[in-house]
């Protein structure tokens, strides 16, 4: 059980709220007191004049419409627990907001969907016997209605392994109605499961539903299917996709025991790994700390940037809700900027400039000075080489000397300022030692822009984890 509590002081006099600090008037004060679901007033002055009654009621129907602000604020995926030792992410996908038509790229999800499950695997970094999911509609915009949610261990495809389905509630119930901007965190459920195991979780979504918050490189099949197949070992899908949707946090009861969290564009996404085969770097780098009971939470959107928004929020607007409300966080690593310096003047950003390089250190520091405010040790990386970039696609002049120059700075501010609490040096270990400015050949997922397989695990490879975890 977790316990969430807020408290907001309220005063009135003759029949109208006054504010705390108005000395001209004698006040009535009371508490407002929001604990886990629960709302209590609270009355702080002894003697209550006829009229409270009323006010009381009054307060208490205020107090129900502010709790429902008060969760849509309460956005951050795992804020609830983050105080809780007793529970760590093991998995999580970082939510986006859907985009329209004007954008190139295909969202790969229906605009909405009625009277269907969507199962999706995922693989966890730590085992346990005791898990809870998040489900995030952080983009909504309307209440979202959670018909039914399940999780079972993946078997063959889409199917579960036999004995193993374990039906999820919220707060003791079947479904729960999600307010807009808000995550849903399920009750805790019992369920055996390794580390680096793989686990099936069905969610039913029983009316029209936009599909407004989802994960668009999700980098394993997922499906739809017709009706509440929540409780079914054997799944009837009608569709498939790579992308997530809705789901964003696996969480195990996991006592003192902590996570990594990787932010990052769409090389830390996984872009260029092999689908369904779980090889983006932070995936090689899970397998390196499970030893150690530390997760690697992978907090990539492909498309992600800096300083600016479009397939996904910038990064310190996600800051908070992707690592500082995570619990048990004991580090974070940042790969970012790519997109910023090599947006501008494409076919995703035609009207934008390029940043200078003041403007995107001063971006790094902010996240600096975040992180090192909430106690989380930030290790910066460099960014990887990346000439002849997507040549021959529509984003062909995403490469330009002049922007690899600006890479360039950016990474020796990175290697030289001591601004950060440890570095890695992607570019060093992804580069061609006869041509620097390219990514070896070896590690070329082949758009000379996103590691494959083999670069991916070059890159967890390199990482040194005593620097990573401050020892």
């Amino acid at each position: 059980m977790f316990r969430v509590e807020a408290s907001l002081i309220l005063t009135r006099h003759a029949g109208r709220t006054a504010r705390p600090d108005d000395r001209s008037l004698p006040h009535r004060r009371h508490r407002i007191r929001l604990q886990n679901s629960n709302l209590r007033v609270e009355r702080i002055m002894p003697h209550l004049s006829p009229s409270a009654s009323d006010y009381k009621r009054q307060v208490r129907s205020a107090l129900r419409a502010a709790a429902f602000a008060f969760a849509v604020t309460f956005s951050a995926p795992s804020a609830a627990l983050a105080g809780d030792q007793s529970w760590v992410g093991t998995w999580m996908a970082s939510p986006q907001p859907i985009w329209g038509s004007e954008f190139s790229f295909p969202t790969k999800i229906p605009a909405s969907v009625k009277d269907q499950t969507f199962r999706q695997v995922v693989r966890v970094s730590l085992g346990g016997s005791r898990i809870r999911l998040v489900f995030s509609n952080a983009y909504g915009d309307k209440p979202m209605r959670i018909g039914g949610a399940s999780v079972g261990i993946a078997g063959k495809g889409n199917a579960l392994e036999t004995g193993t389905l374990r039906k999820m509630t919220f707060g003791g119930k079947g479904e729960i109605v999600v307010p807009p901007g808000a995550p849903a965190v399920s009750d805790p459920v019992n369920i055996a499961f390794d580390e680096q195991g793989k686990l099936a979780i069905s969610l039913y979504l029983p009316d029209e539903t936009p599909l407004t918050t989802f994960h668009w490189d999700g980098r394993q099949t997922a499906w739809f299917g017709k009706g509440d197949q929540t409780e079914a070992d054997n799944f009837t899908a009608t569709r498939t996709t790579d992308a997530r949707v809705f789901l964003s946090d696996v969480l195990v009861n996991a006592p003192n025991e902590g996570a990594v969290v990787v932010i990052g564009d769409s090389i830390t996404d996984g872009n260029g790994a092999t689908v369904d085969a779980d090889t983006r770097w932070p995936d090689f780098l899970a397998r390196r700390l499970a030893p150690q009971r530390i997760a690697v939470l992978n907090a990539g959107i492909s498309g992600g940037r800096l300083l600016q928004d479009k397939m996904g929020v910038n990064v310190a607007a996600r800051l908070k809700r992707d690592v500082l409300s995570q619990p048990n966080v004991k580090a974070a690593i940042v790969l970012i900027g790519i997109n910023d310096i090599s947006w501008p003047g494409t076919d995703f950003a035609p009207d934008q400039t390029v940043p200078s390089a003041e403007e995107m250190i001063a971006g790094y520091k902010q996240l600096i000075a975040l992180a090192e405010a909430n106690k989380i040790r930030l290790i910066g990386a460099t960014l990887p080489p990346f000439e002849g970039a997507l040549s021959g696609t529509p984003l062909g002049n995403y490469y330009h000397t002049d922007k690899d120059a600006l890479r360039q700075e950016i990474n020796r501010w990175i290697r030289e300022s001591g601004a950060f609490d440890a570095i890695i040096d992607f570019d060093v270990v992804l580069r061609d030692p006869d041509h620097p400015a390219r990514i070896d050949p070896a590690f070329d997922s082949g758009d000379h822009l996103h590691p494959g397989d083999a670069g991916n695990r070059a890159m967890a490879d390199a990482l040194d984890l005593d620097a990573l975890l401050g020892r």
